[in-house]
């Protein structure tokens, strides 16, 4: 790594199979004598690539997928498996993923996991792609499948000290190319290209029209069980809906209508659902406000279940503001401490913005331990073993059901006088623990008409359904 206009800094020793490249002078490009493919079966690509972030700090690397050149959101994932699902996640739109567990690819590509048939984000970073994976469900290598969809890639740079610098300087603009080698024009590239903030990505990820979701659990018949009858119609607003989502809906005994993010809520109460459901999505949520506008108009009238941007949502259609938080959140290990169970649970999320629970209304004593002042760090509640309840000026009151146990951001809310809750996290396991499945049955209990609908132990029902 080094900075464009400054000295290189030093990086970590290279394992023995994937030896760092040599780095041009920052005014010159980059030649493709600096690579040299390495020698066995597995031949690593000759075509040199560059990331640079919008601060002037440049990676160089090689390529591992298709080439070309794309511009986005630097961000990282600390996943150590499930890479298929997070690069098909639709909430990656704008987004460049840097990979931080070392080996990525090594189980090859199931398409049985894709969470969208084409891929949403701008590129993947990674530290050692895999070219000949070993999977007897794998169809095809990573880079090739990477090639097929279009998505630049890059390998052989140093992904922690990358993971770092996004944590310590926050998340940025950045471009990858094995096109134009050139630091200078990469950092004229990165720094013209678009910011997520106050972009409606939902609509570049959302389908087009209504359809009706049909059960694809073949690939899963070995694992789990056999999904119930349906007992109730969800319509699920689709901001960037997983599969994995949709999929866990059905096996909750959900028939599933699907619709397009800016359908009106008129249209949602004329197919008589039983229930909402807010979907996850990639980007900011402010922009999305004919969503959060349905949402505001369902509050009171159908039970609201939202996951992720549908968390945000719910909560701006209460009238809550959202931030963007300095790195986001994004992995399959994040702990999540449940403040009306005080149960930790280990999530998987990935989101770049959250609410401010505050902004909600001013909290009412009586229901918070006796607190009246609202607390910058939610960890507060956590310590003191209070799950606090905001007066929200139009849907009453709303109480702070999750915080994360990293940073004290609200990861979860319940309307107590309104039969909707939310989460910011992903209950779904695609990729992921299943210590959240529960919601899914929460949600069943509340379109029952249960108040205790979230009072459920996870460690009775996270393998529920499995075999």
């Amino acid at each position: 790594m080094k900075k464009l206009g400054g000295s290189a800094t030093t990086e970590s020793p290279a394992t023995p199979q994937m030896a760092e490249p040599a780095t041009e002078p920052a005014s010159e490009p980059v030649t493709e004598q600096a690579f040299k493919p390495a020698s066995g079966p597995a031949v690593k690509s000759a075509i040199p690539a560059v990331l640079m972030l919008e601060d002037g700090t440049s990676f160089v690397g090689i390529s591992c997928g298709a080439e070309g050149e794309a511009t986005g959101e630097i961000c990282f994932n600390t996943s150590m498996v499930g890479y298929l699902e997070v690069l098909s996640d639709p909430s990656y739109a704008g987004q460049i993923i840097t990979m931080t567990y070392p080996q990525i690819g090594n189980y090859g590509v199931a398409r049985a996991d894709l969470q969208r048939d084409t891929l949403a984000l701008r590129g993947l970073v990674v530290r050692d792609m895999c070219r000949e994976p070993s999977n007897f469900r794998s169809e095809c290598s990573l880079p090739d499948f990477l090639t097929e969809q279009g998505v630049i890639a890059i390998e052989g740079i140093d992904t922690r000290r990358l993971t770092r610098h996004v944590r310590d300087n926050g998340a940025m603009r950045a471009v990858i190319s094995t096109t134009d080698l050139n630091e200078r024009s990469l950092l004229a590239k990165a720094c013209a290209a678009p910011s997520i903030v106050a972009l409606n990505l939902a609509q570049t990820v959302s389908v087009r029209e209504p359809y009706r979701y049909v059960a694809d659990d073949e690939a899963y018949d070995f694992l789990l069980k056999e999904a119930p009858a349906p007992r109730y119609h969800v319509v699920a607003y689709d901001c960037g809906a997983k599969r994995g989502i949709l999929r866990n809906l059905h096996r909750t005994g959900c028939r599933v209508t699907v619709v397009p993010w800016d359908t009106p809520a008129a249209d949602v109460l004329a197919l008589g659902p039983d229930g909402v459901f807010f979907s996850n999505g990639p980007g900011d949520p402010e922009p999305v406000k004919k969503t959060a506008a349905a949402a505001r108009e369902l509050i009171g009238k159908l039970p609201l279940f939202g996951i992720c941007l549908g968390h945000q949502i719910i909560a701006l259609g209460a009238g809550a503001r959202a931030e963007k938080l300095k790195f986001g959140h994004r992995g399959a290990n994040h702990p999540v401490m449940n403040l009306r169970t005080h149960r930790v649970e280990i999530t998987a999320q990935n989101h770049g913005f959250g609410i401010v629970f505050p902004t909600l209304g001013p909290l009412v004593p009586e229901a918070s331990g006796g607190v009246a002042e609202h607390a910058d760090d939610l960890r507060f509640w956590v310590e003191c073993n209070i799950a606090p309840v905001a007066l929200n000026k139009e849907f009453g009151r709303v109480q702070l059901t999750h915080v994360n146990l990293n940073d004290g951001t609200a990861e979860g809310l319940a309307f107590l006088d309104h039969p909707a809750f939310c989460v910011q996290y992903h209950p779904e396991a695609s990729p992921g623990p299943t210590d959240a499945h529960y919601l899914f049955t929460a949600f069943a209990r509340l379109m029952d008409g249960r108040t205790d609908h979230l009072d459920i132990d996870i460690s009775s029902d996270r393998l529920a359904e499995w075999r």
